[in-house]
């Protein structure tokens, strides 16, 4: 989705002798010499194409590429090259941005008292890792099959026992809400697809 940063993982380790080069539509974007002095993104590869401005990093050590804030004109074909002494290697991954409509982005209204649920629209968090923020404070997590709810003083506080998680969804129910319980809830889910790709949403 639009807004999301996606990792391109090249699922190796690279040393010091390789040479990595990403490419998007056949446009070089990104690369690593093999002294590793050179480390280019966008506008030093491709004289002055601002594309992607500064929302590429690349992994020294394995060469992945991460997009940050992706927006649909992203959307295409990236190729990673690894030179390694004598021999080559290709990667391609097919990338397709969808935007985020308006439904997707929830006002909750409730009078004090009441519960609140914010859903993830997930229905199985199992290769999900799933981080709930309010303000910017972290109050609860789930990884697989472990969670945490209020880890942090601060947080305790707040909403002493008053938080629940859905450990098969990861969505968040807020009871017996208060006037104080007003602001931005975030949720960040990282999904791993597998070895060579995972997403991170907000």
């Amino acid at each position: 989705m639009e807004g999301d940063s996606v990792t391109l993982n090249s699922g190796v380790q690279t040393n010091q002798q390789d040479r990595v080069r990403w490419y998007f539509n056949d446009t070089r974007i990104a690369q690593i010499n093999r002294d590793q002095s050179k480390i280019c993104t966008d506008v030093q590869c491709n004289e002055d194409t601002e594309r992607f401005r500064d929302r590429l990093k690349l992994d020294h050590q394995t060469g992945s590429l991460t997009i940050m804030n992706i927006t649909n004109t992203d959307s295409g074909v990236y190729k990673l090259k690894i030179s390694s002494g004598s021999s080559d290697s290709e990667k391609t991954f097919n990338v397709t941005v969808h935007g985020v409509s308006a439904a997707e982005r929830d006002e909750v209204k409730r009078k004090e008292g009441e519960s609140v649920t914010l859903y993830t629209g997930v229905m199985n968090n199992t290769n999900y890792v799933m981080t709930w923020y309010f303000n910017d404070t972290l109050i609860a997590e789930i990884t697989g099959d472990q969670s945490k709810i209020c880890t942090d003083v601060q947080c305790k506080e707040r909403f002493r026992d008053r938080l629940k998680l859905d450990h098969q969804t990861g969505s968040l129910t807020i009871m017996n809400t208060r006037n104080t319980d007003s602001g931005e809830y975030k949720l960040l889910i990282i999904i791993i697809i597998n070895s060579s790709f995972s997403i991170t949403r907000v």
